[in-house]
């Protein structure tokens, strides 16, 4: 018998993801217009691609892109010769990234949820994420959920952040951001009018008060990953900055951001009930 306490827990729960959709549907149709999230030039598509092309090999793999969003990272995958399956439960997002990639072999797009997806076990050979694990609700779960998708061995890629807590260099380039937006206006497609949704957003959050490396390693290790490494996140900003302007380039200071890769294990982990 489910108790009250447990019902409470899932109606918070579904409505906290229901918000996380709402809010980014509404960023889709300017979402690449957005600085980080568009890849702008055809020097930081490559650094963004690097990690990916060195994790993954250049023999053709089955990969599940989790958060596709409006498919800018499915490019990345896609452009290397897998087969792509790019998920994401924002319609909106899907939309506008299966009108970008129309006519593509070797993807579809799926409406699903990146913490429990649907899909089989062992169904694929690599898992890459982009800027997704801050927004998970039940990260533990969701790992576990990961690994089961995987074929023994199989790689994992994430890019992500504590966007919750500026360097100390960052706290500085921060004010400089605020000082330029307070004299040449704010910068619309940043947030804009959504930006205290998206902080009660984070503040709901399991990892809204910071994610880092470490404590992110320590969570898929108990999920079954092995050799969990860190890549530094500071070629893509610096290729981000040459044709960045001057805010856009703070910008690239503010947040610690890193890059993780490890691969699922022989064994295949026992669902948790």
């Amino acid at each position: 018998m489910t108790n009250d306490t447990e019902e409470g827990a899932g109606r918070a729960n579904f409505h906290l993801k229901e918000a996380i959709r709402s809010y980014w549907s509404e960023r889709a149709r300017t979402f690449d217009l957005a600085f980080g999230h568009g890849i702008l030039s055809e020097a930081e598509f490559s650094a963004w691609q690097e990690p990916i092309r060195a994790t993954l090999g250049v023999k053709p793999l089955r990969v599940l892109e989790l958060a596709c969003g409006t498919g800018e990272v499915t490019r990345l995958i896609h452009d290397l010769g897998h087969e792509v399956t790019a998920l994401d439960f924002s319609e909106a997002m899907l939309s506008v990234a299966r009108a970008k990639h129309a006519g593509k072999p070797r993807l579809r797009f799926i409406l699903a949820d990146a913490e429990n997806t649907m899909e089989p076990d062992a169904a694929y050979d690599a898992i890459v994420c982009r800027h997704l694990v801050w927004t998970l609700t039940e990260p533990e779960a969701t790992f576990r959920e990961w690994h089961r998708l995987l074929r023994p061995g199989g790689k994992l890629v994430i890019y992500d952040g504590d966007w919750a807590k500026p360097s100390p260099i960052g706290r500085l380039a921060e004010r400089l951001v605020a000082l330029i937006d307070r004299f040449s206006g704010p910068d619309p497609y940043y947030d804009g009018s959504l930006s205290q949704r998206h902080a009660e957003i984070m503040r709901a959050l399991p990892f809204g008060r910071g994610l880092r490396f470490e404590q992110l390693s320590g969570l898929l290790e108990e999920a079954g990953f092995k050799g969990i490494e860190k890549m530094s996140h500071a070629p893509v900003a610096r290729a981000q900055r040459k044709s960045a302007n001057l805010r856009n380039c703070l910008r690239t200071f503010v947040y610690r951001r890193f890059i993780l890769t490890a691969h699922s294990s022989a064994a295949r982990q026992t669902p948790v009930p």
